[in-house]
């Protein structure tokens, strides 16, 4: 993907307050646009160059609340170098007249592929065997995994990555049921469009791939558990927050959860964890049955270049309709 780099008219000020690749800042420069990069600045040090830009990319360093928003008066544009929009407050932004985009198409793949490795890990003990074997034990009938093949896997949200993780199952001859409530006649010969109900009642695995909103929080809980007629594998490679952490491990303790697969935590700070949420985090990182990884679902060298370009793209698209 190339960025499309028409030199602008006007040089707009953006602030990139986190790490991000080269073609960002190089594609800004050579459109004539002014960059002020300071990765890794604290909010008090955001706060203080607000006010003096047009534009403000971000990723999770910081949260972009109304707070902090108010600040930025001359801003009209604020980019995600990433996929989720939930660290910026979008009401404030609205009501400010500020655009807020994000690079959600960018990491697909990646998140697809994850997905894919950690369902394939968590169904044949992978893990738990390679950690065995390096201590020079070799246990067989304590690790014999379950065939993807046959299985019933539901996708909750079928966005960017929703959509990848299905095209990726396509080879494993499993049926895929997809529900998505802002998304209809999506259906395809390899994917079922179904609702919710019908989700919980016939899936083996489930995987969710939806944005955090008040909607979505902690949309895994114990009343959705109850829903699903069968003992399932649950996945989460969106947002932490989606998973409800003690109604999930509650699940696991009784079986009716056989295993979990999670990319994100409610709490990613380990440093910080209460007490509740500690003991929560050993249960899962002692488990056998459990497979977590550092919310690095997108983050692949390919993924990382595309967050920038796309972001670039769109900026300079942004930049080109204000300028007219």
């Amino acid at each position: 993907m190339k960025a499309n780099f028409n030199r602008s008219s006007k040089s707009i000020r953006v602030l990139i307050s986190d790490e991000v690749h080269p073609i960002l800042m190089d594609g800004l420069k050579e459109a004539g646009h002014t960059v002020l990069y300071h990765p890794g600045a604290s909010r008090e040090e955001i706060a203080g160059i607000l006010p003096d830009v047009e534009a403000w990319v971000l990723r999770t360093g910081v949260e972009a609340d109304g707070d902090l928003l108010c600040k930025a008066r001359s801003i009209k544009w604020i980019g995600r170098a990433g996929v989720g929009l939930d660290n910026i407050d979008l009401n404030a932004a609205m009501q400010m007249g500020i655009t807020c985009e994000n690079a959600g198409e960018a990491n697909a793949d990646a998140v697809g592929e994850h997905t894919l490795g950690l369902l394939l890990m968590l169904m044949n003990y992978l893990g738990k065997a390679f950690l065995e074997v390096k201590q020079g034990v070799w246990l067989r009938e304590e690790n014999r995994g379950t065939e993807l093949k046959g299985k019933t896997i539901g996708i909750i949200g079928f966005g960017n990555t929703g959509s990848a993780v299905a095209a990726k199952l396509s080879g494993f001859g499993v049926k895929v049921l997809a529900y998505d409530k802002y998304k209809q006649d999506f259906g395809s010969s390899n994917i079922q469009e179904c609702g919710l109900n019908q989700l919980q009642k016939e899936a083996d695995i489930i995987s969710f791939h939806v944005p955090l909103t008040e909607e979505t929080h902690h949309y895994f809980n114990a009343d959705f558990l109850k829903e699903c007629q069968k003992q399932v594998f649950i996945l989460n490679l969106s947002r932490g927050k989606i998973v409800k952490t003690s109604d999930l491990v509650e699940g696991l303790k009784s079986g009716k959860v056989k295993g979990a697969a999670l990319d994100v935590l409610e709490n990613e700070r380990l440093e910080s964890l209460k007490m509740e949420e500690k003991v929560y985090f050993d249960y899962l990182r002692n488990a056998s049955n459990v497979v977590l990884t550092p919310h690095i679902g997108g983050w692949t060298q390919e993924s990382y270049g595309k967050i920038s370009t796309i972001l670039l793209n769109k900026f300079l698209s942004f930049s080109e309709n204000i300028n007219k």
